[in-house]
C-alpha cells in the first residue's frame, strides 16, 4: 500500500464486524462477509493445524455459525437449532465442548422440526476478528468461550425455547442409552 491509498472495509452481514475487503469465498448458506469468512478460516485452521487448539473447536464453529444464522430455509432453521443446542450445553450446562459435538450428532435428526427463530438484530459484541489474534492455546480458549457467550447471550429471547429443544435431545439421548 502507499501513501494516500485507503483500506477498504466491508461490513458483515451476519455480526456486523468491519474488515478489509476480501474477494474470497463465503459459506453458502451462513450468512457473512467474505473477508469475515477468510478470518473464521484462520481461526479453525490454528484449531486443525495444533491439537493444544482443537478442545474449543465445535465451540468456535457453534459460536460462528448462530452469530451468522443465514436466512430462513429448512437448511438455516436446522442449523441454527443445531448450534444454538450446543451453545447451551457448554454454556449454560457445563459441557465440554468436544462432549457436546458428539451428544448432538446422536440426536441431530430430532432438529428438524423445529421452528425458525428470528435471529436476534444484535449478534454479541466479539467476532471472528477478537478471536484470529490469540497467539497462544490460553489466550485462544479464553476468547473463544468469550466470544461463545456473546453469541449466546444475544440470543436471550430464545433461551427457554433452546433449553427446550436440549432437554429433548438429551430425552433421545437416554431413550437410545
Amino acid at each position: 500500500m502507499t501513501p494516500g491509498d485507503e483500506v477498504r472495509l466491508s461490513i458483515c452481514p451476519g455480526c456486523g464486524v468491519e474488515l478489509a475487503v476480501s474477494e474470497g469465498l463465503t459459506h453458502r448458506y451462513l450468512e457473512s462477509s467474505p473477508a469475515c469468512w477468510e478470518t473464521f478460516g484462520r481461526i479453525i485452521g490454528k484449531e486443525f493445524g495444533d491439537p493444544s487448539y482443537w478442545p474449543l473447536h465445535t465451540l468456535t464453529v457453534d459460536t460462528f455459525a448462530a452469530q451468522h444464522p443465514g436466512t430462513r430455509s429448512d437448511q438455516t432453521r436446522h442449523s441454527a437449532a443445531f448450534h444454538l443446542v450446543g451453545l447451551c450445553l457448554v454454556m449454560e450446562r457445563g459441557m465440554d465442548p468436544t462432549a457436546s459435538g458428539r451428544f448432538r450428532q446422536k440426536g441431530g435428526t430430532t432438529h428438524k422440526d423445529l421452528p425458525w427463530l428470528e435471529p436476534p438484530e444484535y449478534l454479541g459484541a466479539m467476532t471472528t476478528a477478537d478471536v484470529a489474534p490469540a497467539s497462544t492455546p490460553g489466550e485462544h480458549a479464553r476468547l473463544v468461550r468469550a466470544w461463545g457467550r456473546a453469541v449466546w447471550d444475544a440470543w436471550h429471547e430464545y433461551h427457554p425455547t433452546v433449553r427446550a429443544w436440549t432437554d429433548r435431545l438429551g430425552s433421545v439421548e437416554r431413550a437410545r442409552g
